[in-house]
């Protein structure tokens, strides 16, 4: 059961951080300005399609959050972190056992000059794994 004075809270929430108007907020989500002032007088209870409109039109308003305040507002946006490609340390790819005679070219290359390496460290799909280390 949604507690209406809560839900009235939290689209107030919603409203001051978009700086927006009870009549803009309606005007955005497509629903007359009585439907908004009723929910926030309490009088009416939200529509689920009132909540529809309200996720569809703000992406950072959690479902959860707005019906009993559990979770977070604005949500969290997960980014994917797209990692650099991994360095070719193998001159044949199914030779996975001995390293690339131009191994250091090809770490100074990617724009490791400023750093030293310590040690590589090969992980192999069977779950075995090789540590090369500097001397």
């Amino acid at each position: 059961m949604v507690n209406v004075d809560k839900f009235a809270e939290r689209l107030n929430i919603i409203m001051n951080y978009y700086e927006l108007s009870a009549a803009l907020f309606a005007e955005k989500i497509d629903v007359q300005r009585s439907s908004i002032s009723h929910v926030l007088s309490g009088r009416n209870k939200p529509s689920l399609e009132f909540v529809l409109k309200i996720l569809k039109e703000f992406p950072e308003v959690e479902l959860y959050w707005l019906l009993n305040g559990a979770g977070s507002f604005p949500k969290s946006i997960e980014r994917k972190i797209n990692p650099t490609p991994p360095l070719n340390l193998f001159s044949d790819e199914n030779e996975q056992t001995k390293p690339s005679e131009n191994l250091k070219e090809q770490l100074t290359s990617t724009n490791l000059q400023s750093e030293e390496i310590d040690r590589i460290v090969i992980f192999f799909k069977n779950g075995t794994f090789k540590n090369y280390k500097q001397l």
